[in-house]
């Protein structure tokens, strides 16, 4: 994709793993990759009025959009639509890195130097061609399907015709996907989930916008972005964010899809008006 300029706070340096990215000791994997628990969501009158300002927002808006947010360190929840389905475009990379460390992590080995150099250039850089590989290794649409159901992902669908930025999901699902790569809940093995974090935390510098809006001066954030136009919607840009922001009270997990902007930049600040109400909801708590 190319590579979009935007303000990047909070990016930098992301505290991944070690450089060994399988570890098979069964007490790093958890043998309920679909179960989790229900943390608690906002109070009830905070989401609603929380809601009463997004909605307000978008209505001044071109584009649509849904959003999943957990904090992990606090457990507060929230999300808008998160059932809502749509376009991944690039987001769907993240997906792929995941099901391809699991296939490996199931044959017993670790990714081929090959391997490990598309992933790289796939996630760091949003190479398309590398996506095509790695897609195609896992076995493009049936492997896609196959894969989700064990991680949960049960509403992300893939595209037709080997196009996985065709791919639909909602944010429950992305959200779903960052608890397998963030958490200890999933089948990747420690070191695996340490590989991905790095390679999301070391994104290029221009495309480490979304939800880096969440983040202060000094939190640390992994993520990956999406963002192409779509000829079927006239042109407009489908823009979507998802990642981790990790700060000294706080580790947030953000999921963003959004579409039909008229621009992909218009999409980008969508995006990140609406990961900062979130957030600053979440992180005042009640008024």
């Amino acid at each position: 994709m190319t590579a979009l300029t935007a303000p990047v706070p909070g990016a930098g340096p992301y505290p991944g793993g070690p450089d060994r990215y399988l570890d098979q000791d069964p007490r790093f994997l958890d043998p309920r990759p679909t179960e989790e628990p229900r943390p608690p969501t906002l109070p009830l009158e905070e989401a609603e009025r929380l809601t009463r300002v997004i909605d307000a927002y978008l209505a001044d808006q071109e584009g649509r959009l849904a959003i999943s947010v957990h904090d992990l360190a606090s457990g507060a929840t929230y999300s808008y639509g998160p059932q809502t389905t749509f376009h991944t475009a690039s987001l769907a990379k993240l997906n792929i890195l995941v099901l391809l460390l699991l296939h490996a992590q199931d044959e017993g080995r670790v990714l081929a130097a090959d391997e490990r150099s598309l992933a790289a250039d796939m996630i760091r850089y949003s190479d398309n061609d590398a996506a095509d590989a790695l897609y195609a290794r896992i076995g493009f649409e049936e492997g896609l399907t196959e894969g989700n159901d064990r991680l949960g992902l049960h509403a992300t669908e893939p595209g037709a015709h080997g196009v996985w930025g065709a791919t639909r999901t909602t944010t429950a699902d992305q959200l779903r996907l960052l608890r397998v790569v963030f958490t200890g809940r999933g089948p990747l093995s420690r070191s695996n989930r340490s590989y991905v974090r790095e390679l999301m935390g070391s994104v290029a510098p221009e495309q480490a916008w979304g939800v880096s809006a969440a983040a202060g001066p000094v939190d640390a954030v992994a993520l990956k972005n999406g963002w192409m136009p779509r000829d079927a919607d006239g042109g407009r840009w489908t823009v979507n964010s998802s990642g981790h922001v990790l700060g000294a009270d706080h580790e947030y997990l953000i999921t963003v899809l959004s579409d039909h902007h008229l621009d992909s930049w218009t999409g980008i600040q969508c995006v990140e008006h609406v990961v900062a109400e979130v957030v600053a909801a979440i992180e005042d708590g009640p008024v």
